[in-house]
């Protein structure tokens, strides 16, 4: 069961966190960052599993999802955009970091959670972090983003930012479901599981069309994480681990995500890990096979901190 904690968002209103607690003290952090038009919430199942391996778990909603949306917020946006967003993602990391400075800290981050970690990494690569998961990630031609860029600032300063364009969304999204055989929603490309995509389609804090401003800011975040003077400034030593579905779109079925590794790699990171994980869609943690996923996770994060840590 998550305990919930509050902080002031860089943006606007309070932010909204989950806390899972080992028994005892714990051997290490990992900090779960969200996709969009999603919530901490949802990664519960994930978040048991690794409390008890004795990890604490910790999470925020993102401005404008879960029950981040208050103080004047809006569903699907983020006050002072991208950088603030990341910031709050931050703030959990340097909160929590302060009550436990000497535990490894592991920062796993999931879709557009993933380009969060991402941004994180270019940003603050002081050491905070002992290893980071980059899940349901992908890569974008570079070539093609200032036009992407352009269209979303222009839908924007058309419609207004915190306006919500089906048109910009199916543009970005309406192709996800493309290689699904007889999908029965409009999620399916999300993982092979029924339930979770109906309970995902169900639940009014998921799936929601993003405002404009939010397509904006996370094109801009996209494109900045991809800059290779951006990449060479991450830490050099820190072990990085990309996973995701070989059937996942956000990762143009894998091709996205082994040149993001490449692109890490070509940065000077000397610990890059991938594994692809055939037939798995967008959601791998909720995939049909997610206990094979969870103990892969374990497994490798046991393999990057220190062996006393692992004894405890």
């Amino acid at each position: 069961m998550a305990k919930d904690i509050w902080f002031d968002s860089c943006g606007q209103g309070k932010i909204h966190g989950c806390r899972w607690e080992p028994e005892g003290r714990p051997r290490g952090v990992v900090q779960i960052v969200h996709g969009i038009a999603e919530f901490a919430q949802r990664y519960e199942g994930f978040a048991d599993f690794l409390t008890k391996q004795g990890f604490l778990v910790v999470a925020e909603d993102h401005m404008g999802h879960g029950r981040s949306i208050n103080g004047g917020g809006i569903r699907g946006y983020f006050h002072g955009g991208w950088f603030a967003a990341v910031e709050d993602t931050h703030r959990l990391m340097t909160m929590t970091r302060e009550e436990y400075p000497d535990i490894p800290y592991i920062l796993f981050g999931h879709s557009m959670g993933s380009f969060m970690a991402r941004t994180i990494l270019c940003r603050y690569p002081d050491g905070e972090l002992t290893a980071a998961i980059l899940c349901g990630t992908g890569w974008q031609p570079t070539s093609a983003m200032p036009a992407v860029i352009a269209l979303t600032k222009a839908v924007c300063k058309r419609a207004g930012q915190t306006s919500c364009s089906r048109r910009l969304d199916r543009l970005i999204f309406g192709s996800y479901n493309r290689k699904v055989e007889h999908p029965r929603t409009g999620y399916d490309w999300l993982t092979r599981d029924n339930a979770v995509v109906d309970a995902y389609v169900a639940d009014p804090l998921c799936g929601f069309v993003a405002t404009t401003g939010l397509l904006r800011d996370m094109m801009e975040g996209i494109y900045y994480i991809q800059k290779p003077e951006n990449l060479a400034k991450m830490n050099k030593n820190l072990p990085v681990f990309f996973i995701a579905g070989g059937d996942d779109p956000v990762g143009n079925y894998g091709k996205g995500v082994v040149q993001a590794a490449r692109a890490f790699r070509k940065a000077g990171m000397k610990d890059v890990d991938q594994k692809i994980y055939p037939l798995c869609r967008h959601e791998i943690l909720n995939e049909i096979n997610r206990r094979e996923v969870y103990k892969d996770i374990l497994g490798w994060i046991e393999s990057r901190i220190p062996a006393a840590v692992n004894e405890v």
